[in-house]
C-alpha cells in the first residue's frame, strides 16, 4: 500500500509540475508557426515581384537569355518547396532554405548584370521594382530572425526540466533554425566591367 501511495504522489507531483507547462508549450508551438507563416509570406511577396523584374528586364534590354531562364526556374524550384508548420525539422528547414538560396543566387546575378544596360538603370520602373525587392530581402531577414528566436525560446521550454518531462509525454519535439547559406562567411566580390 505504501508503495502504491509513492507511485501515485511521484505521478501527481510530476503531473502538478509539468501541467503548467503544457499551455505554455502550445503558446510558443503556435508562436513558431505563426513566425513561420511570416517568413513564407516575406517570400512569397518576393516570388511576385519575380516576374515583373524579368519582364521589365526583358522589355528593356537585349538581355541574356541564359540569366532569366536560370531566374524563373529558381523561382519555381522555390515555390514548389513547402514546408508543413507542424514538421520543422531542421531537414525541412535546410531544404526550404537550399531552394530559397538558389533563387537569391539567381537573383544576385541578374542584379549585377544590369549593370551592363544603360537604359535599364535608368528605368525608373526596374529602379522601383529593384527597391522593392531589396525591401523585401529585408524583411525576408526580419522575419528569419524572428522565426529563429522563437525557435530558440519553444526549444529552450521542451529542454528545461520539468516542462521536458511534458514535451516528451505529449510529442512536442525540438524545430529546427534557419543557418548562414554556405560561404556567407565570405565577403562577396564586386566588379564593374
Amino acid at each position: 500500500m505504501k508503495r502504491l501511495f509513492s507511485a501515485i504522489l511521484v505521478i501527481v507531483t510530476a503531473m502538478s509540475l509539468s501541467s503548467c507547462s503544457y499551455n505554455s508549450m502550445v503558446k510558443l508551438d503556435e508562436s513558431v508557426k505563426a513566425k513561420w507563416g511570416a517568413v513564407q509570406s516575406d517570400y512569397q511577396r518576393r516570388s511576385d515581384l519575380i516576374p515583373n523584374l524579368v519582364n521589365t528586364v526583358k522589355g528593356a534590354a537585349n538581355f541574356e537569355k541564359s540569366t532569366l531562364t536560370a531566374v524563373v526556374e529558381a523561382r519555381s524550384k522555390a515555390t514548389s518547396v513547402q514546408v508543413d508548420p507542424n514538421k520543422l525539422t531542421p531537414e525541412s528547414i535546410k531544404a526550404f532554405q537550399a531552394s530559397q538560396g538558389e533563387l537569391s543566387a539567381a537573383l544576385g546575378k541578374l542584379l549585377s548584370i544590369t549593370e551592363n544596360y544603360p537604359d535599364l538603370k535608368s528605368n525608373s520602373n526596374f529602379h522601383d521594382l529593384q527597391i522593392q525587392l531589396e525591401g523585401t530581402e529585408n524583411r525576408i531577414n526580419v522575419s528569419r530572425k524572428d522565426f529563429n528566436d522563437a525557435v530558440q525560446e519553444y526549444n529552450s521550454k521542451i529542454r528545461s526540466f520539468p516542462a521536458n518531462i511534458t514535451a516528451k509525454m505529449f510529442g512536442f519535439s525540438a524545430k529546427g533554425y534557419f543557418t548562414a547559406e554556405p560561404g556567407a562567411d565570405k565577403a562577396p566580390k564586386v566588379e564593374f566591367n
